[in-house]
């Protein structure tokens, strides 16, 4: 098993970055968010689950143990495979999730696309005792995000949010609501984030 991964990004993609370790490149999917966070150049430091198939080996890559911990827990849950894991949480933070599923809020689970009514009910009734309050874990400080222009944002975004599963209008129309209210301060992630809280509603 592979649970944490750091090295060099060598490429970001919408939903995937390439992290070097020891001169082997592994390609590493990931939420929009997680993968947007990443700089070429940089390092990354990513906590990682591994999905073995007949014919394939996947990673998948969070930006916390407690995200990986979740998308391992919902794939237990007949029916949800990794991929829909990935947008369950591209779509909703740990602890909306947590909250949806301890509270039975159907509702709240089906904002996330490819999740119907009678799949919620399912994660509902097969996660409910199973998921517990994460541990307390000490963040690092983030330095401020440089400004970046409206284009370079809303672009990736736009196709993130399309991904997903939202249709070009309803995703415009989200980006242009965040950027209204927050103005071009936002950063890449936090405009997405914004944005799926934005589609939620």
């Amino acid at each position: 098993m592979i649970s944490t991964l750091t090295g060099s990004v060598a490429h970001v993609g919408l939903d995937r970055v390439v992290v070097e370790v020891g001169g082997v490149g592994f390609t590493v999917f990931a939420t929009p968010a997680t993968a947007a966070a990443q700089r070429v150049g940089g390092e990354a430091r990513l906590s990682t689950s591994l999905v073995v198939r007949e014919d394939s080996l996947t990673l998948f890559g969070f930006a916390t143990g407690d995200e990986r911990d979740l998308f391992e827990k919902v794939q237990t849950v007949s029916g949800v495979g990794p991929r829909l894991a990935l947008a369950m949480l591209a779509v909703l933070d740990p602890p909306t999730l947590r909250l949806a599923v301890a509270s039975g809020d159907v509702r709240t689970l089906t904002k996330v696309p490819g999740i119907g009514k009678k799949g919620a009910e399912r994660i509902v009734l097969e996660l409910r005792d199973k998921i517990a309050e994460p541990e307390a874990v000490g963040a690092a400080s983030a330095a401020a995000p440089t400004p970046q222009p409206e284009a370079a944002r809303r672009d990736p975004v736009r196709e993130a949010l399309v991904g997903l599963g939202w249709n070009a209008r309803q995703a415009d129309g989200a980006i242009d609501a965040v950027l209204a209210r927050d103005g071009e301060q936002t950063s890449v992630p936090a405009l997405l984030k914004a944005a799926l809280r934005e589609l939620g509603r």
